[in-house]
């Protein structure tokens, strides 16, 4: 066993575990790193879900590749930001609310099924961990499938929702646009003002996706559980996640401190580069081929 306990690896220094590991990259390989540490804490991001159809949102060097993403403050204090979220969203959501899970899920639930998963904390919304068998998952930044009201706090799921807007839009529903990101549409030069949201059918209240806006706070009780999970595990997998969005990156700031190994899949710079003991620039089902 290559990794040394947490004691030890706090007398070590994470940096030292780090240069061990390095200078044996010409020899490790991904599936030794799995091999070697039999429970993973698994942190997936948007590059898992490309191959279902998903658009991520960063390129190879962690740059936004289109306009950022709605923030909480706007979605919440400005009704035409509203009407433009959810007029794009009844376009996507007809593709994203069919999308399937794909090998990298398949191999990850693969993992899981042969007992060497911790945990997969996604910041994903997609919720195709769990379409692909996962059952130890959290879901960092929600789930795009259900709807909340900001009011009452009732719940109600996105195929609701997608019914009740088309029928209050009927001239939208012929509208095309291409994907974007976690179930928006690059619906541009679009004039928005007739657009009609519906509010919550019991409070009359603002409707928002259940979902982690960008200027919204991931719920404490998420981070604490899924910290504890890290704390139970040997090593740390990081799949298709530049970690650019401090929400995934901290618990990378955990493990290092833990003095637990890290090793991530993407395709690209990432937030912890000098952080990893190893580093696969491949595709994640590529990559995690040998699960499977």
């Amino acid at each position: 066993m290559l990794v040394a306990p947490i004691g030890r690896a706090a007398a070590l220094g994470n940096r030292r575990l780090i240069d061990i590991y390095r200078s044996m990259t010409p020899s490790i390989s991904l599936q030794d790193f799995v091999d070697r540490h039999p429970r993973l804490f698994v942190l997936t991001g948007a590059g898992c879900s490309t191959n279902s159809g998903i658009p991520d949102y960063r390129d190879a060097n962690g740059n936004w590749k289109r306009q950022q993403p709605v923030t909480y403050q706007a979605f919440m204090g400005e009704e035409a930001t509203r009407r433009r979220y959810w007029a794009r969203s009844l376009i996507g959501w007809r593709r994203f609310g069919r999308a399937v899970p794909n090998d990298a899920h398949r191999a990850l639930a693969r993992l899981e099924a042969t007992d060497k998963c911790e945990l997969v904390l996604t910041q994903n919304v997609d919720r195709l961990h769990q379409a692909a068998g996962s059952s130890r998952v959290i879901d960092l930044h929600g789930r795009l499938d259900l709807v909340r009201c900001m009011g009452c706090a009732g719940i109600m799921t996105r195929e609701e929702l997608q019914h009740d807007i088309g029928r209050l839009n009927a001239a939208w529903l012929d509208l095309d646009a291409g994907d974007a990101p976690d179930g928006d549409a690059d619906l541009e030069a679009a004039d928005f003002s007739s657009f009609t949201v519906p509010a919550c059918r019991h409070c009359d209240g603002v409707l928002k996706p259940d979902v982690v806006f960008f200027g919204e706070s991931v719920p404490r009780d998420l981070v604490d559980t899924a910290a504890k999970h890290l704390q139970q595990a040997d090593a740390m997998l990081i799949v298709g996640s530049s970690l650019m969005v401090y929400s995934g990156f901290r618990f990378v700031q955990m493990a290092a401190r833990l003095g637990i190994p890290i090793a991530a899949v993407n395709l690209g710079r990432t937030r912890a580069d000098e952080l990893l003991a190893l580093k696969v620039e491949q595709p994640c089902e590529q990559a995690l081929a040998f699960l499977l």
